[in-house]
């Protein structure tokens, strides 16, 4: 009798998943008991509970990056890694970790050239570039599907905080986005004033106001509960005298800041009254309305007082939106306005999808022909390490990443400097300070990480002290290839 067949193995054309161990499968869903749902380097690396000081290094690196240019988050700590593994082959080859230091350092100078000849001037007029690059970083997102909806509001709202003329920097504290459960995403939209989350206050109130007059009040409340009651129709009454018929009173952290009384006779008065707004708030209230906060009576005239054309209390309706969904559309929205930030603070446009660490790679290579010695070997592996972000956009795309990343070599080496991967086949366009950052503090950290020696741990604290304790190369080699394999390890 002829033995049973043994069950054929996966053929070689068949998708196989990178095996990682489970902790590390999880740790960007599972944090503090909660769960989050995300793509987001940032978010990520920063709910991941890390030990190892080279591991908090790269979590301080993608933090930097996020205030730096808001986006990118992921590709610096890429690129970081890809940097440490070119360190290991030059350490290997014998080659002094200040050689390499210094190496690098040149060829981040060289590729921040080489990038700005690369640009396209950007007038903040146009609009639609500027919809292409905030829907190029929608487009990485899981709140993908909602690009068109999100990338008009994104632009939008950062063009109504900025003068385009004289301004070079946006404060997105001028921006407030207030999430809600209620409806789903499509109900996203730019109100161009303030939204409260709190009720208005008094049965018998208004809630609805047109040619408002609005003001910030949060203390002069607080003594109501303990004055007869003359004395607060007396308050009332000055408060309607000043004209003010919208109150935004601050919350208070002792008692309630507005008693049952106090309502009564605003509601009489037809005051409409929101109630515990939160002191963080107030200096955005007040920017937005043009109004002065109020610490007492004596300060409650007219010329202390904002205005706003419509004052309404709107209910939202049934819950439909998820709130993991809610969260990651926050964090994805606030991406695409540091990305239009970027682009008023440094108005140049670049090809995305990888053409430009495609470009930085040859061009790189090309002037390393022109170097000698072990400069030239320090930049040959610099250049290389950039090709690791065209890599892996074509493999997470499903294409195969060796047969794409020759492909764009051949078309970039022909001189299509804006050849980049475009699975989507949309214009795919970045900031130029979003590829200049990364490259930067990426190098840098890495930098940081080879003049490292040894590593002590002191008895007393649970932190990690990082120092030189002495110049040996065979050291930091050692020292380097221990952050590999814990950054690396499968």
């Amino acid at each position: 009798m002829a033995p049973p067949k043994k069950n054929a193995g996966p053929s070689k054309s068949e998708y196989k998943d990178k095996e990682k161990p489970t902790q590390i499968r999880y740790s960007n869903i599972e944090a503090a008991k909660d769960v989050t749902i995300t793509n987001d380097g940032a978010t990520i690396l920063k709910q991941m509970q890390v030990l190892h000081p080279a591991a908090k290094m790269l979590v301080e690196l993608s933090k930097a990056q996020d205030v730096e240019a808001g986006d990118g988050t992921t590709s610096v700590c890429v690129i970081a890694g890809s940097l440490l593994d070119a360190c290991q082959k030059l350490l290997s080859k014998g080659i002094h970790p200040t050689s390499i230091s210094e190496a690098f350092q040149k060829a981040s100078t060289k590729s921040m050239e080489i990038l700005e000849a690369m640009t396209s001037p950007l007038d903040l007029n146009d609009r639609e570039s500027l919809l292409k690059a905030a829907s190029t970083s929608l487009n990485s997102k899981v709140v993908s599907q909602y690009s068109g909806i999100l990338s008009p509001i994104a632009v939008d709202a950062v063009l109504r905080v900025v003068d385009p003329a004289v301004q070079d920097n946006v404060d997105l504290n001028d921006i407030k986005i207030n999430k809600k459960l209620g409806g789903t995403v499509e109900d996203i939209e730019l109100i161009d004033g303030l939204v409260f989350d709190q009720r208005t206050q008094g049965m018998g109130g208004p809630n609805r106001m047109d040619n408002s007059v609005v003001v910030s009040d949060y203390t002069q409340m607080d003594k109501v509960l303990r004055e007869e009651r003359q004395y607060i129709l007396n308050i009332v009454k000055q408060v309607k005298k000043a004209g003010c018929n919208v109150l935004l009173i601050q919350k208070s952290i002792l008692r309630d800041a507005v008693s049952d009384l106090a309502l009564h006779f605003l509601a009489k008065m037809k005051i409409m009254v929101v109630k515990d707004v939160e002191r963080e708030d107030v200096e955005f209230v007040c920017k937005s309305l043009n109004c002065r906060p109020i610490a007492s009576l004596d300060h409650f005239v007219p010329e202390s007082l904002g205005s706003a054309e419509l004052v309404e209390e709107v209910h939202t309706g049934a819950s439909k939106i998820v709130k993991l969904v809610l969260e990651e559309a926050d964090r994805s929205l606030h991406d695409a306005l540091c990305v239009i930030r970027c682009l008023v603070k440094k108005r140049a446009l670049i090809a995305g999808g990888g053409a430009p660490e495609i470009e930085l790679s040859l061009q790189l290579m090309e002037y390393a022909n022109t170097l000698s010695g072990m400069e030239q070997y320090c930049f040959r592996e610099f250049a290389e390490a950039l090709e690791v972000i065209p890599f892996t956009l074509a493999e997470n795309a499903g294409l195969n990443p060796i047969a794409t990343v020759t492909e764009l070599r051949n078309r970039h080496a022909q001189g299509e400097k804006t050849a980049g991967i475009n699975v989507r086949k949309e214009n795919v366009v970045q900031p130029l300070l979003v590829s200049q950052s990364a490259i930067h503090l990426a190098s840098e950290t890495v930098r940081s990480i080879m003049k490292i020696d040894d590593i002590i741990k002191l008895y007393n604290s649970v932190d990690f002290v990082i120092g030189c304790i002495d110049s040996s190369a065979k050291k930091r080699k050692y020292f380097v290839l221990k952050c590999l394999s814990y950054i690396f390890k499968d």
